[in-house]
């Protein structure tokens, strides 16, 4: 028997070491990926590849998908469009096998991403596919919008005008000014392609200056491009203007793909210049091959010196871990011991804290119970007295002397923690009609309506306990702020459900002062029968307030 225990206390400390081993990796790979998503440069790429091998270490597949998603997105930047694929390929592997809704925008962005490096690498078919999975996944409206954008644009290349159209018209839901842009600017190609009668002119006049007016100059080549197309074969004088303008903006932003672009058309559209251009078209082309060349290699030596150092960490961890288990056996007896008196001394010291705390809170509790006894009886009562000397011209000395021996008497209760005595013969809805025809005098009448005996038949007597006291707060609060001349009860019953509605002529009461002094305690009544309290403010003259709560 104590040697199962001693093997449960085993388990339970390996598994503690483990799960702290786990965490401490886990912000490893986080801190990697968190460092890489705030850079924006190649070594983003060298830290999400650090982050995916962290990520794997402790067996996190949407850690790696997502880490391997953004390499891949780094990888079609650079233009090493074959490898951005393969990299997304692998990235899927990982991301496919966990169903979250974070996980599958991710990979909605992985296919996105291949629909993009296939189109640029001419394998249209396949950027059809890869675009018709990225909207299977995607759940968030403006990505969904921008991958039926990018998907009619392959479409509009394979001559699919009308299924182009159809997806434009999808995109262009689109919140975002530039992104509806694009849309309008690929809408009217797609329409003018099917049908040459058609005049697109004004949709991408009206594409251009939005994109003027959002300073966004890699999105103004676009429609530049498209204009220069469009006038090729029309005008070949507007056609080089707007190249030329292509050429000039892609200088400014360092935009090599648009350069190259750009000089394209204008080799073929200016006659007299066309051997400079063509020159500096063939330079440029050649350096951006062997930079596409040299990123891609780049690209491979990181990964490998990534995986390398991992393998060797790993090595070194393993080395590590035989150690600490060599210490660990040794040491055993002593950290048991150690661990075995900490737990019991914090144990200890949590008990004698919880029931201290426990004794506090019910001499709060208590007090609290007092203090609002003394309020309900003493003040409220004394001052319902002095209301009825003050209203009825007959009430008499030895009355008033009946009233105030009563108070007397329920404090004395209170002082004593005796219950209530609850044998008072009247019906509850007499009570009521008296406290509130307590209030009247030569300058307010108070009315009640409604309040039948049937209204209170199975009330529970704390409920009615609850409700005559909410009602002499509402007097009371009437009588010493509302400067009213007339004060309402309605009462009225539906099924188990209680309404009383107050209504009065006077002043009215500010949203401010609602939760202050008696009012309060009337909301924190309203609360104890689970009830509901609705004051309404904004009416001209006066104050409106709607009770209701459950009659059992």
């Amino acid at each position: 028997m104590k040697n199962y225990f001693l093997l449960l206390f085993l388990v339970f400390l390996f598994s503690c070491g483990k799960r702290t081993t786990d965490n401490q990796d886990k912000s490893i790979a986080n801190f990697y990926y968190k460092k890489a998503k705030k850079i924006n440069n190649d070594s983003a790429f060298y830290y999400f590849n650090l982050a995916k091998n962290s990520y794997l270490d402790i067996k996190d597949s949407s850690g790696v998908g997502r880490s391997l998603v953004n390499m891949a997105i780094i990888q079609h930047d650079r233009g090493d469009y074959y490898g951005s694929i393969e990299t997304s390929l692998e990235a899927n592997k990982f991301l496919k096998n966990v169903k979250d809704s974070m996980t599958s925008w991710i990979l909605a962005s992985s296919y996105n991403n291949m629909g993009i490096c296939s189109s640029y690498l001419y394998e249209f078919d396949n950027s059809v596919k890869f675009y018709t999975e990225a909207l299977k996944y995607v759940n968030d409206p403006e990505s969904k919008y921008l991958y039926h954008n990018n998907f009619g644009d392959v479409l509009t290349t394979l001559g699919k005008y009308k299924q182009a159209q159809e997806n434009f018209k999808i995109a262009l839901k689109t919140k975002f000014k530039i992104n509806y842009a694009r849309t309008l600017n690929n809408l009217a190609k797609a329409k003018y392609f099917e049908n040459k009668n058609y005049n697109p002119l004004p949709e991408f006049f009206e594409a251009l200056k939005i994109r003027k007016e959002q300073n966004d100059p890699f999105s103004q080549n676009s429609s530049y491009a498209t204009l220069s197309d469009y006038f090729f074969d029309k005008d070949k004088a507007k056609s080089l203007d707007y190249a030329k303008r292509m050429l000039e903006i892609s200088i400014q932003n360092n935009s090599k793909e648009d350069q190259l672009q750009a000089l394209q058309k204008i080799v073929n559209l200016d006659t007299r210049n066309y051997l400079s251009y063509f020159r500096r078209f063939q330079v440029l082309n050649d350096s951006l091959q062997i930079l596409r060349t040299k990123t891609k290699n780049q690209f491979a030596v990181v990964r490998y010196d990534v995986d390398k150092k991992n393998e060797e960490n790993q090595n070194l961890k393993l080395q590590d871990a035989k150690n600490e288990v060599q210490i660990f056996r040794q040491y055993l007896l002593v950290a048991s011991l150690i661990i075995a008196i900490i737990f019991i001394t914090i144990w200890y010291r949590r008990r004698q804290l919880k029931l201290k705390q426990e004794k506090e809170l019910e001499v709060k509790n208590t007090q609290l119970k007092m203090s609002k006894k003394v309020h309900d009886v003493v003040a409220n009562g004394i001052y319902q007295v002095m209301t009825k000397i003050e209203n009825q011209e007959h009430f008499d000395k030895d009355e008033a002397l009946d009233e105030l021996e009563f108070v007397y008497e329920k404090s004395r209760d209170i002082s004593y923690e005796k219950i209530d005595s609850k044998n008072d013969e009247k019906d509850f809805s007499e009570k009521i009609s008296e406290l509130v025809g307590s209030f009247k005098n030569e300058t307010v009448n108070t009315y009640t309506a409604g309040n039948e005996k049937e209204i209170w038949e199975n009330v529970k007597e704390s409920t009615q306990e609850e409700v005559y006291q909410i009602v002499r707060e509402l007097l009371v609060n009437m009588k010493k702020h509302s400067e009213a001349d007339r004060v309402v009860f309605r009462f009225e019953r539906e099924n188990n459900l209680i309404k009383i509605f107050y209504t009065d002529n006077g002043i009215g009461i500010s949203e401010d002062v609602i939760y202050k002094n008696g009012l309060s305690s009337t909301v924190s009544r309203i609360e104890n029968i689970a009830g509901e309290i609705i004051f309404d403010t904004k009416i001209e003259k006066g104050l409106k307030i709607n009770i209701s709560f459950p009659a059992h």
